[in-house]
């Protein structure tokens, strides 16, 4: 019984050295395999909405030394904007974007007190003046700098403000004005942006508009001549305004 014993162990011993003698050599272990990190393109076509406050200054004054100085008021804005954008160099990224925002129709208006004539003295009238800004088009280009999904950018270029023509009054009486509802300037301001999902962003930015607005006065009125111009001084809109945009590939 030993014998048979030992005979079957000796055999399976055989056996086991047999075949471990045909397993391949092992050789050096593989590095381990990591996916690329992917990192955000913020080149593209994109169109997006936008929402926020804005803020009149400013003030209109005639050669006499007539001023109204205009208190700010608080507009409510919206709107949509489309633009492009074109990433290089890593982070660096110019573009262009074009935005048409609708302006609530708040006056913003003062009363100057008594009214001079063009001979500086008082003419015992009062006046008051408002301004309606409606339509708010710009065209800016933009420059900025990414970090993946978020994106710093400054933005410069022209504006129109469609408005309703100014309204004068003095001692309570509408004055007929001489004015265009087309107001040409330029705006100036900056922004943050996250692509939080796929092709979608969001952006908060700050922007300022200055104008060029005037007008006169066709005939006499309250002691002032026809033809009194008022010019506008650092009239202006300030907005804060938050945006979505979705961007289209390149």
């Amino acid at each position: 019984m030993k014998r048979l014993a030992l005979a079957f162990a000796l055999t399976v011993g055989a056996a086991s050295a047999a075949f471990a003698a045909d397993l391949p050599t092992p050789g050096p272990v593989p590095p381990p395999i990591y996916a690329p990190t992917v990192v955000y393109n913020w080149t593209g076509f994109y169109i997006g909405g936008n929402l926020g406050l804005a803020w009149n200054g400013g003030s209109f004054a005639d050669s006499i030394g007539n001023t109204f100085s205009l208190s700010p008021t608080t507009l409510f804005l919206g709107g949509a904007q489309v633009g492009f954008n074109y990433q290089f160099g890593g982070g660096f990224l110019v573009g262009a974007e074009a935005d048409f925002d609708w302006l609530s129709n708040t006056a913003s208006s003062s009363n100057t007190g008594v009214l001079q004539n063009p001979a500086g003295t008082a003419t015992g009238s009062t006046g008051s003046l408002s301004v309606n800004n409606r339509l708010l088009t710009t065209v800016v280009g933009r420059v900025g700098y990414a970090w993946d999904r978020v994106l710093l950018y400054g933005k410069g270029g022209g504006a129109w403000v469609g408005s309703n023509s100014p309204n004068l009054s003095i001692d309570g009486a509408p004055v007929a004005i001489s004015a265009t509802n087309a107001n040409w300037g330029f705006t100036g301001g900056v922004g943050v942006e996250w692509a939080f999902a796929g092709n979608w962003s969001a952006r908060f930015e700050y922007d300022f508009v200055g104008l060029n607005q005037s007008f006169s006065i066709p005939t006499s009125s309250g002691g002032l001549p026809a033809g009194d111009q008022f010019t506008g001084n650092t009239r202006n809109i300030q907005l804060l305004n938050a945006g979505i945009n979705y961007k289209f590939g390149w």
